[in-house]
């Protein structure tokens, strides 16, 4: 093997150098390398730092590698070498309990209670100025999947402090939900409503692939200090390397994991699921994958459930991760591909309309278009009429609505449309909810009955 070094040390790895040859867009090619997908490598060069990479392919004998980050100054004949077994992060801080591991180049990062009330990166360093982190161990990041017969069926139901969810989309607790909207029609603000109000016992918000400014403004302004202290945020804005996008993906739900392993309730509120598969995009046509729907390989369709099922109730009902993903609709189109797939394999769907937003109705959910999958096993069967109900005559008024604006509509001629036009505004009512607002459950029940005037 050419520029090759092994050494066997104490049973533990077979270790290997090799040599930059190429570097095209985001990907590197080296030869001389023998370690597996997923491994992580160091790259160094005379007067640079080293940069951590991560083996996502190979070829025969070149192997490709994704970076983690800048890539500015290397040059062919560069060296690679496979990191050590351990990979500990400097800014751990004192509290850390590094643990061997026997596979080279494995990936640990921080988990524990010392992240409640931190931000942190898709490596686990600190953003917020807050110091080193204590209390934690360093932790791989992949875990086993638990098997399915083995997890609890949703069956109780959760208060996530928004009327219209707790009404008429009931949540369960350890479902996974998709937020589909499109851009600038209220996303971060009803995620912010559900991180404050939603009776959970951690909360773990991961912010990959969304502007950079909205991570400060989510962390102080929306989340606010009060539940800060009982979440923990990870954030890989856009500008972040692709690798470090799905890393971050990655490293919310397991940290999410970890919290749900101990007993907890964890609300994982993930922002965005599309940037997620447009990283693996990135990757996978870096790599030579061919593209299949709209340029995105299959690999991003095969790593979406992958995620989404890591989530839910844990092992013999002990904890649960209810889980909401952001699902971007390009032009509000629902049939994009991510989108599509995502509804497919999610436990149900909230919809938020930019026409109602543009209305000033917020949250903006489209209650039509949305559907929460668990609903009649979480809730009473009065419950569950009252909505059906509520649905209905909000359903038959929208499909009557032009005619009522436009005076073509003969009051008396449909006993339904007269009582959905009656009921309307109490209805529209209902359905908004200002930000700083909560609603609890039984409050939420009896606000959808007054709404269709039950006493």
């Amino acid at each position: 093997m050419a520029n090759a070094r092994a050494r066997y040390d104490g049973g533990v790895a077979l270790e290997c150098q090799g040599r930059l040859t190429r570097l095209t867009g985001l990907v590197l090619e080296a030869t001389g390398l023998r370690v597996p997908v997923g491994a992580q490598c160091w790259i160094a060069q005379n007067g640079m730092e080293p940069v951590l990479a991560e083996v996502v392919g190979f070829a025969g004998e070149k192997a490709y590698l994704m970076p983690a980050g800048d890539i500015q100054g290397l040059s062919s004949g560069a060296m690679v070498t496979p990191a050590a077994p351990f990979i500990p992060v400097p800014q751990f801080g004192a509290g850390v309990e590094p643990a061997i591991s026997q596979t080279v180049g494995v990936l640990r990062l921080p988990m524990g209670d010392g992240l409640l009330g931190r931000v942190v990166d898709s490596q686990g360093v600190p953003l917020d100025h807050g110091g080193a982190l204590d209390g934690v161990t360093a932790q791989e990041l992949d875990r086993n999947p638990i098997n399915a017969m083995d997890r609890d069926p949703v069956r109780e139901p959760l208060d996530t402090g928004v009327k219209a969810l707790n009404a008429l989309l009931t949540v369960g607790r350890g479902q996974r939900l998709g937020l589909f909207a499109g851009s600038g029609v209220g996303k971060s603000v009803l995620l912010g409503m559900m991180a404050r109000y939603t009776r959970a016992d951690v909360i773990v918000v991961g912010l990959i692939g969304e502007r950079g400014r909205e991570v400060k403004e989510f962390v102080e302004d929306i989340l606010g200090a009060q539940d800060r202290s009982r979440a923990v945020v990870v954030a890989a804005p856009a500008d972040a390397p692709p690798l470090l996008r799905m890393q971050g993906a990655s490293y919310a739900t397991a940290i999410a994991e970890y919290f749900r392993d101990q007993g907890k309730h964890v609300l994982l509120l993930m922002d965005s699921l599309t940037r997620y598969a447009m990283a693996q995009r990135e990757i996978a046509l870096a790599i030579g994958e061919p593209p299949a729907t709209k340029g995105y390989p299959p690999s991003c369709f095969a790593k979406l459930p992958a995620l989404v099922e890591r989530s839910g109730n844990g092992l013999n009902g002990v904890g649960s991760i209810t889980a909401f993903y952001t699902v971007l609709s390009e032009g509000d189109d629902q049939q994009d591909p991510i989108a599509d797939a995502a509804r497919a394999i999610l436990d149900g769907h909230i919809v938020l309309s930019r026409a109602l937003a543009e209305t000033g109705h917020y949250p903006a959910i489209d209650i039509e278009q949305s559907a929460s999958r668990v609903m009649h096993n979480v809730v009473s069967r009065e419950h569950f009429e009252l909505a059906r109900r509520f649905r209905a005559t909000y359903s038959r008024y929208q499909q009557g609505r032009d005619l009522v604006q436009v005076g073509a509509y003969v009051a008396g001629s449909d006993p339904q449309m007269d009582e959905a036009i009656r009921l309307q505004p109490g209805m529209t009512g209902f359905l908004q909810q200002s930000m700083f607002e909560s609603a609890s459950m039984d409050e939420s029940i009896s606000g959808m009955a007054a709404a269709m005037g039950i006493r």
